[in-house]
């Protein structure tokens, strides 16, 4: 991390939460943060999950450019690949303010934004604007107060298809009240349907993503892997926030919302690790949660990641973090003589 960096960072956790996110898509937006100017990449980090071509595994999750105002700047950044979002048909403020929590000595933080966007128009007009690059997904939402949430899915996808690089199913959210209920097996495999039924009448061959939360038992981890299976969807991320406060400190770890970070690392590492059993490693997987350190990086590939998606520690570490972890990568790859494929999958016994 560069000095400017240190000095930034210092200077966004002198703020509100909120504000200090905002503060930084707007300094993106105005070239105020040195970027490498393009992805990380080698013959070692070249991947194709899902059919999507990526120059290296380490992505950006959804959640931090909910509105696509940055994605410019974001695929100059070292990402192989990012996710806009989460877009609604209808744009809705979310939850009341305050509502996102730093929780410092944690390396943590607690949102409970509830879907605030600008809504699938006009994130998709920036979608559409977007320079050529890395692959560019779009997190696909339902409005809070949708009579017809599968429905919203396929309405933000429709907007879509032409083009995003791939979509993702978000039923994992923790802050749109009953949003998670549709991770029951059959509610989520008439979502999958109606969606997958959506993609191949607009655009065949599109990658649908489905993104589960951490909060699951075993048997639910099973129904999810045979529903997603069976379905045909694209790929799995796992995963998404928990509401679990195992281990927190803080004395805000009473506010209500997601947890992400650092804590959330075995917990959603474990989901993984069983979803890449479940699935006998033929559906793709993206692991998110907690990574921080190239050694947790490692970690989640040998749980079972094709690749990886980070957002909380970015706001611990800076925007160098993702070009840090792709030469890491890359370097600890030549050194132990193995390849990506042959890396993902080959610790699961060691999660569980």
């Amino acid at each position: 991390m560069s000095m400017i960096e240190k000095l930034g960072l210092a200077a966004l956790h002198r703020l509100d939460p909120e504000h200090a996110h905002d503060l930084s898509i707007r300094a993106l937006r105005t070239g105020l943060v040195p970027m490498p100017g393009g992805p990380v990449t080698s013959p070692r980090l070249r991947t194709t999950l899902a059919g999507i071509d990526m120059p290296n595994p380490v992505g950006l999750a959804a959640g931090y450019d909910k509105n696509g105002k940055v994605i410019g700047p974001l695929m100059k950044s070292g990402f192989g690949f990012i996710e806009i979002g989460a877009a609604t048909p209808r744009p809705q403020p979310g939850n009341p303010k305050p509502r996102l929590f730093r929780l410092t000595g944690d390396r943590a933080i607690i949102n409970r934004f509830g879907f605030n966007n600008e809504g699938m128009e006009a994130i998709v007009e920036r979608l559409r604007a977007r320079p050529a690059g890395i692959p560019v997904g779009l997190n696909l939402g339902a409005n809070k107060d949708s009579a017809d949430r599968a429905d919203d899915y396929a309405k933000v996808l429709r907007l879509a298809a032409d083009t995003a690089d791939f979509v993702t199913v978000n039923v994992s959210s923790p802050n749109t009240e009953k949003l998670r209920d549709l991770q029951g097996s059959d509610a989520l495999a008439a979502l999958l349907r109606h969606v997958l039924q959506t993609r191949d009448t607009v655009r065949a061959g599109l990658p649908v993503l489905l993104k589960i939360a951490p909060d699951l038992s075993d048997a639910e981890i099973e129904q999810i892997a045979g529903v997603a299976t069976d379905c045909g969807v694209d790929a799995i991320i796992a995963t998404n926030t928990t509401l679990s406060r195992d281990g927190i400190a803080d004395a805000q770890a009473s506010q209500a919302g997601g947890l992400s970070g650092q804590p959330l690392f075995d917990r959603s590492t474990r989901v993984l690790a069983r979803l890449y059993r479940q699935t006998g490693g033929r559906l793709p997987l993206i692991g998110v949660g907690g990574i921080s350190s190239p050694e947790d990086l490692w970690q989640k590939i040998r749980a079972g990641a094709s690749a990886v998606q980070i957002y909380s520690a970015l706001i611990y570490q800076g925007m160098s973090l993702a070009p840090q972890l792709a030469q890491s990568l890359d370097l600890r790859l030549e050194a132990e003589g193995t390849t990506l494929a042959e890396l993902t999958g080959s610790g699961v016994d060691d999660w569980g």
